[in-house]
């Protein structure tokens, strides 16, 4: 059955478009790279969540609320995006991050702050009752808040990757290009169960792969399928099991979420200097590098087309200078 999609508000630029990694390609001597590129998704430095937010916005707006409450890590993509969106639409942001202020205002930090989001810090308290009292806090003023999940993943932000694979399908055919895997940084889940299940729905014949940044295989598999069979619902498409489907490695978790290491690091100089293109520290960055390393020890042949999903996420490039500058 076919999506039934929601009303959406228009802000990512769309289509994004797919380009070959030739050089990478040649250096690597594995299958044939090309990418997606989201992190030109446009909203204040673009990223994956764009589309997400496309969606989310327009039911915060449709329920007539005022202010938007979403909740992530230090640097995260997602809470910087969702500042910039509430922003273009006249809403008021709030943002609740891990831990306690740093030091130093730098990377999404800085662009949150420019944007006018109001930054709350979770310190020893978990982020979910933070944000139930930011929420309170909020309602007791008179304003109505809409509160998005860590990384916008749930069924309403799922939806988006369902049509984001319409786009791709439709990119592909008309280019005449077959894409054996699918590859794509995996955390909060949304946009793995909206690609798994717009595979489905468009018929990708390919394979997709999550390459974990935070969570062991088992628990995200489950927790991606489990979303996107609440999204298939949600789009009218019937009750859908894609637990079969949805593939996940997490080989590459390295020294934790958000931590940089070697297999980062090379990722990112190795994209930046074979193709001009900047990854991040947290996802794309250990999305690739995973996928380099998979390539060098065989598991693709050199006749499989692949492409990366690029997420986006350049900004927190910044607040790793130190790593990165050596």
């Amino acid at each position: 059955m076919n999506p039934r999609y929601p009303d959406r508000v228009r802000i990512a630029h769309l289509p994004t478009p797919i380009e070959p990694l030739t050089r990478l390609t040649k250096y690597l001597g594995g299958p044939q790279l090309f990418m997606k590129r989201d992190d030109q998704t446009g909203l204040a430095g673009g990223g994956n969540k764009t589309r997400k937010l496309e969606f989310l916005i327009a039911d915060a707006l449709a329920q007539g609320c005022d202010h938007v409450i979403t909740t992530g890590a230090p640097q995260s993509n997602h809470c910087r995006q969702t500042a910039a969106a509430a922003a273009h639409f006249g809403l008021g942001c709030s943002l609740v991050l891990r831990g306690r202020e740093p030091a130093a205002v730098t990377g999404n930090i800085l662009l949150d702050r420019l944007l006018g989001a109001h930054l709350y810090w979770c310190g020893d308290q978990t982020c979910s009752a933070a944000t139930a009292d930011v929420a309170a806090e909020l309602k007791a003023m008179g304003r109505k808040p809409y509160i998005i999940p860590l990384g916008g993943s749930n069924v309403v932000g799922a939806t988006s990757y369902v049509l984001a694979m319409e786009e791709l399908m439709t990119q592909l055919a008309a280019e005449q290009l077959n894409i054996d895997f699918i590859v794509f940084a995996s955390s909060s889940g949304g946009t793995q169960a909206g690609l798994v299940l717009g595979a489905r729905a468009y018929g990708f014949r390919g394979q997709l792969l999550g390459i974990s940044v935070d969570h062991d295989a088992q628990s995200l598999q489950t927790q991606v399928a489990a979303l996107a069979t609440a999204t298939a619902t949600h789009l009218g498409m019937g009750t859908l099991s894609v637990a079969d489907q949805v593939a996940v490695n997490d080989d590459y978790l390295g020294g934790g979420y958000a931590v940089l290491g070697e297999t980062e690091i090379e990722a990112i100089r190795l994209m930046a200097q074979f193709e001009g293109i900047l990854l991040d520290p947290v996802y794309t960055g250990r999305a690739m590098g995973g996928l380099i390393d998979l390539i060098r020890w065989g598991a693709f042949s050199r006749g499989h087309k692949v492409l990366f999903w690029h997420t986006g996420g350049m900004p927190a490039l910044f607040a790793y200078a130190d790593k990165l500058a050596n």
